[in-house]
């Protein structure tokens, strides 16, 4: 048995926190290019539901008042008929740290800007993960 048979794990706690923070990151950028690819189909406009502060999104399928009653944002109008996301993402911890019907991530625009902002409060080792455009 050669050398390279073996592996050693000096922080497994570690590795598998930026192995969920990989995720996280490649979560909140196709989240983002979905609400892009909505708004390029209807000449420029969001979805109406992005709020100006950052808000927890709802799983796809649980739209409407299980969502509104939660206090989370609706963006069934990306997820319908899967043309520009099948499904939302959901946070690798979840359901610890995440609404009973919510993904973990957040998303807002700024009033300012217009940009949206999408981005992951459950990150781990103090790594910030948010995409803005």
């Amino acid at each position: 048995m050669g050398l390279n048979a073996f592996i050693i794990a000096i922080n497994p706690s570690k590795n598998l926190g930026d192995t969920r923070n990989a995720q996280r990151q490649a979560d909140v950028t196709t989240i983002l290019n979905s609400v892009y690819q909505y708004s390029l189909d209807n000449n420029g406009a969001l979805p109406s539901t992005i709020p100006t502060t950052a808000t927890e999104m709802c799983k796809t399928g649980t739209a409407g008042a299980t969502c509104t009653s939660s206090s989370l944002i609706d963006l069934s109008s990306v997820t319908t008929s899967g043309k520009y996301i099948a499904s939302l993402p959901i946070d690798p911890s979840c359901p610890t740290g995440c609404n009973a019907n919510g993904i973990g991530y957040q998303i807002m625009k700024n009033t300012t800007t217009g940009r949206v902002t999408v981005n992951a409060p459950g990150a781990e080792q103090s790594k910030t993960i948010s995409v803005t455009r």
